[in-house]
């Protein structure tokens, strides 16, 4: 098993020839460390590596990891919310990717301290088995929860599915990236939605490429 700092310079350096390759600057990528399969030794190592942020996609894993790490690291919620877990974790996100219905919003919206930045989730490629908002409901539930004080969107995520097809891959993170254009122009105030959440450790160069400001790396980074 490779290390992770090992690991995290290839990253860097697949992401530095994306951002070339579109015109970017790398210090606009944020890299998530996935660690939801991997042990609190391998946690460790990933934010010694210089990795801030992390990405939990189950409420157990995460608070297992929060209660041994603490304020070491950004904690991302990138799994479905369940919205009794809400108050188990609200207060300890530093982002939540998985914004997807009105009563989730609504309880967050009790159970938070402060506002929480939320990315909406979308499911651009309309797989059944993806959670998300259908493309075409974004932006009348955008504007359904602004009368909820805590919940502050600031981007959109979506999981792409996991093929091959580089041309297919594109276009779903390019539809995502014209649906955070068309928020954006809308200036709500409770959704500055400037953020995309998108790009995996298959695909992360591609998504990058395509506008990616938040990549969530799993297996490249840490292994499975």
């Amino acid at each position: 098993m490779m290390d992770v700092a090992a690991n995290l310079e290839e990253i860097q350096s697949m992401i530095g020839q994306a951002c070339k390759r579109s015109n970017r600057n790398p210090e606009e990528i944020t890299i998530i460390g996935v660690t939801k399969y991997v042990t609190i030794e391998r946690t460790e190592e990933t934010i010694n590596a210089g990795i801030a942020n992390l990405g939990e996609n189950r409420l157990e894993g995460f608070l297992e990891k929060y209660n041994h790490f603490g304020n070491k690291a950004n904690w991302h919620f990138i799994g479905t919310m369940q919205s009794r877990k809400v108050k188990d974790v609200i207060n300890h996100v530093h982002m939540l990717h998985s914004l997807d219905r009105s009563s989730l919003a609504k309880e967050i919206d009790k159970r938070a301290e402060k506002p929480v930045d939320c990315f909406v989730q979308v499911n651009v490629s309309g797989e059944e088995s993806k959670h998300g908002l259908d493309p075409g409901k974004v932006i009348p539930f955008i504007e359904e929860i602004e009368k909820y004080s805590n919940v502050h969107v600031v981007g959109l995520m979506t999981m792409a599915p996991h093929i091959e097809d580089k041309d297919r891959l594109r276009e779903i993170f390019r539809n995502l990236a014209e649906l955070r254009d068309s928020i954006k122009e809308k200036k709500f105030p409770h959704a500055p939605c400037e953020f995309l959440s998108m790009g995996m450790s298959n695909d992360y160069d591609l998504a990058v490429e395509e506008g990616a400001t938040h990549i969530r790396v799993g297996s490249k980074l840490v292994g499975s």
